[in-house]
């Protein structure tokens, strides 16, 4: 027997219901509760989707085409036999979002499947036929605060405008995604269903699928059953499901963290109706963030036994290294699965008993599960040998380089530990303090500060790079000094840290004038025009890749500079020309 649904007609109203009663934007939102509850209500298969290159990007610098791929990698690897990191959705604005795309399809990867991301514009739907994806989201703003307020349009209006794109997508045969954006805000009987309802009709009529991401852009969602819609996430995912008529497969939970309820959320949606919820790796996102996608795959595994369903979730670790190693990205210390510290035991009693026997202090064996053996804090009790277990890990020194307890040079560091508790001493060692004896007693286990310099001024002199050349490549590519030099130009005027910014073709010729700060014209004056013999050059035309050199003093200006290339690519990936930016270094690290 089919049930029958109620049929809910779009409210029209002339002012915006802004449901002050929990929202006095004056106070902290109100937390009420109602004698009505929802029953649970788990699909049988459930997933998790990641938008670490969409929403991820809106709270760090963006990540160039190369960091795309490689982290594309890793959720592929996260993703496990049976896909359950299931898509990632993209950008698709940018020359450089699609270059990405097209570089993360060649991958063929079966998971995770790569979907789009537009507005509710029929203009922006000729992106996603462009890169031939099957899918894309659209935002479709749901609550009055965005309808009203943003859009300056009634529901009747936004309703309309939504769903002659959705008819667009449909009549291309590609699958939408409407994101019912700031859905614990909105009117749920007097729009969300309406416009539910109005989908799955859709659906139903053109024979695809039609998703409706439920998205709690402002974090306000509720983990509580017996909470009042629009922010009880339950009552949510009852509503489309058991009232709208949506199948718990096209349903998808996007939440942020500003009440601390982003992991909570994702796992109730699990719980109430809902197949899929989305998160970003390590939870990069928007404001506070978005669901951690290491902390989705731990939940998702707990929820199925424990059973890692085929799951290497060691390269969870893979991935915060690569954060913090090669893209310089600031993790907590403590932040659960990733942080530096996230498994070490700092209270002395708690590390006495962690050295007889992990399991009594550590959540599992995070050895085995995340490679990453359970760290002690340092006591007058952990002896030369829990000192050398503490390098060796905190360094990660591979088995030929790892330090043995009877070392002399941790046998001073030893020494030095006993003689603080021999002044009474009660707390524990500091990370702080074993780093500074480790740099007095093995000063070889550290890269100099200098090193950490260059690696910080490469990244950045590669993003200030690449951010001009794909804003302006279609300029760039003419090799036409009256296009470029204005270009050019304009970008220099407004970042002091440029000191030269020049195009060249590919012979080597410099095609544009001197473009410097203007206190730098004449310096720069006797600066010739071929540079077929520089290896910026030569190794941006060899390797068609960003290069960034060493530093050095310039002759011309007297200031430490790095210069860095770019090669500029045609449409077959031929060598039009190279631009090239010489950079103080000094000022450039202090962009971050």
């Amino acid at each position: 027997m089919v049930k029958k649904i109620k049929i809910y007609k779009l409210k029209n109203p002339a002012e915006p219901n802004l449901y002050e009663n929990y929202f006095d934007y004056s106070k902290v939102p109100v937390i009420e509760f109602e004698k009505k509850t929802v029953p649970q209500l788990r699909p049988q298969d459930t997933w998790i989707t990641d938008t670490t290159f969409r929403d991820g990007q809106q709270s760090r610098p963006p990540y160039d085409v190369e960091q795309i791929v490689q982290l594309f990698k890793f959720l592929h690897k996260l993703s496990g036999p049976n896909g359950v990191i299931r898509q990632s959705e993209f950008f698709l604005y940018t020359d450089k979002d699609k270059k990405a795309v097209e570089k993360c399809l060649e991958l063929d990867y079966q998971f995770p499947e790569i979907t789009g991301w537009i507005r509710a514009v029929k203009d922006d739907f000729k992106l996603v036929k462009a890169m031939g994806l099957k899918e894309t989201g659209i935002l479709t703003s749901a609550s009055d605060y965005h309808i009203f307020l943003k859009l300056k349009k009634n529901r009747r209006q936004v309703l309309e405008d939504y769903l002659a794109v959705v008819d667009a997508a449909l009549a291309e045969g590609v699958r939408p995604r409407c994101h019912f954006e700031d859905i614990t805000r909105a009117d749920f009987k007097g729009f969300v269903l309406p416009f539910a309802q109005a989908l799955m009709e859709r659906s139903r009529q053109a024979k695809i699928p039609i998703k409706i991401r439920a998205c709690d852009t402002l974090g306000l969602g509720l983990p509580y059953p017996n909470a009042p819609l629009p922010r009880s996430v339950p009552k949510i995912f009852h509503a489309l499901h058991e009232e709208a008529g949506v199948p718990s497969e096209l349903l998808e939970w996007h939440g942020h963290n500003d009440f601390h309820k982003v992991l909570v959320n994702a796992t109730t949606a699990w719980l109430y109706g809902c197949a899929s919820v989305n998160g970003t790796l390590l939870g990069w996102g928007e404001r506070t963030g978005n669901a951690p996608l290491e902390a989705l795959l731990m939940d998702y595994i707990s929820m199925h036994g424990g059973d890692t369903c085929g799951i290497d979730t060691t390269i969870i670790t893979d991935v915060a290294r690569y954060y913090h190693d090669d893209l310089g990205d600031p993790i907590s210390p403590n932040q659960p699965f990733v942080g530096r510290d996230f498994n070490t035991t700092r209270a002395g009693i708690h590390a006495d008993g962690a050295i007889k026997n992990e399991r009594i202090y550590n959540i599992f064996d995070t050895g085995k599960l995340l490679n990453r053996p359970m760290s002690v804090a340092i006591t007058d009790k952990s002896g030369t040998a829990g000192i050398a277990f503490w390098i060796n890990e905190h360094f990660r020194l591979p088995e030929e380089r790892k330090i043995a307890k009877d070392d002399p040079r941790l046998q001073r560091i030893y020494k030095w530990v006993m003689a603080q508790y021999a002044k009474d001493r009660v707390s524990t060692i500091s990370e702080a303090e074993l780093i500074d004896q480790a740099k007095k007693h093995m000063p070889s286990l550290f890269h100099s500060d200098l090193e950490g310099l260059k690696k910080k001024g490469r990244r950045l002199a590669i993003s200030v790079i690449n951010s001009l050349a794909d804003k302006y490549r279609a300029e760039l590519l003419t090799l036409d000094p009256a296009v470029i030099e204005p270009i050019l130009q304009d970008f220099s005027a407004n970042e002091a840290f440029i000191k030269l910014i020049y195009v060249v073709n590919p012979q080597g010729h410099k095609i544009t004038r001197n473009i410097t700060q203007p206190e730098d014209e004449n310096k720069y004056s006797a600066l010739g025009g071929e540079f077929a013999d520089r290896n910026w050059f030569k190794d941006a035309i060899a390797t068609k890749k960003v290069l960034v050199s060493d530093f050095y003093v310039s002759k011309y200006i007297g200031e430490l500079c790095v210069t860095v290339s770019k090669p500029l690519l045609g449409k077959n990936g031929e060598i039009v020309g190279v631009l090239g930016i010489d950079i103080n270094f000094n000022n450039l690290i202090k962009l971050d």
